[in-house]
């Protein structure tokens, strides 16, 4: 039995990894971890780490999307040796550019003055592909997380996204087994950056997934699962030795 950690992303709670949950969660131990009432990528990766990493001879592996994949980067930058394999799922390894600071400051500032509710429907054509819009369930659930994060978490979420760390030249050291998976229309982590991600790693599997947007684990949850049963048994072998 493998333990998998599971990081969510900006605005999303465990609702993100249910596909993964239920299908991976009666054979293997299912964490989640807290990414609320932080504001620094860097504290979400300790907190990760002291809550989970408790027995030296337990390495889990680590399952991060979009900020939950900066999550993931960080914890391996903090701690690699706690860990036997990890995926970085709709995410990347850069830092932000100005631009993209601009933008988020630009809806820190709109939730702020009490437009909360508007941000996640300007948000949504970004987290889901044109088809997947057309699902009334599946956009409940996205507005339905980001309801319960909230405007607070929101805020300290996209401060500390901004303050985050560029981790490419860090992937050329980790040997752990690594998935790298985007959906092709992700239009938030363009599948190039997982491209990016994939060539620096030394054992990673990309999986790019067609007709998929960003939030991958809802829109393609199969091809997902089959994915991370593949790294658990790699990570498995990487434990092993």
């Amino acid at each position: 039995m493998a333990k998998i950690i599971f990081i969510p992303g900006l605005l999303c709670t465990a609702q993100l990894f249910h596909p993964q949950i239920n299908a991976l969660g009666t054979a293997h131990e299912i964490c989640v971890a807290d990414t609320t009432a932080m504001a620094s990528i860097e504290e979400m990766a300790q907190k990760l780490i002291d809550d989970f990493c408790v027995t030296p001879d337990e390495k889990p592996v680590l399952a991060g999307l979009s900020m939950g994949g900066y999550v993931v980067l960080e914890a391996l930058r903090l701690a690699a040796d706690k860990f036997s394999g990890f995926a970085l799922l709709s995410t990347s390894s850069r830092a932000d550019d100005e631009g993209r600071k601009k933008q988020r400051k630009e809806l820190i500032a709109l939730s702020e003055i009490g437009k909360f509710k508007g941000v996640t429907p300007r948000l949504l054509p970004r987290f889901l592909s044109a088809e997947a819009l057309k699902d009334e369930a599946l956009v409940q659930v996205v507005m339905d997380m980001a309801a319960e994060v909230g405007q607070k978490n929101f805020t300290l979420q996209q401060t500390a996204i901004m303050a985050r760390r560029d981790h490419r030249q860090l992937l050329e050291n980790y040997t752990h087994p690594a998935l790298v998976c985007c959906g092709q229309l992700d239009v938030l982590t363009p599948p190039e950056l997982s491209s990016e991600m994939a060539e620096r790693l030394g054992n990673a599997e990309l999986l790019l997934i067609e007709e998929t947007g960003h939030l991958s684990t809802l829109e393609a949850a199969e091809p997902v699962n089959q994915a991370l049963l593949r790294l658990i048994m790699r990570a498995e072998q990487y434990q092993r030795g």
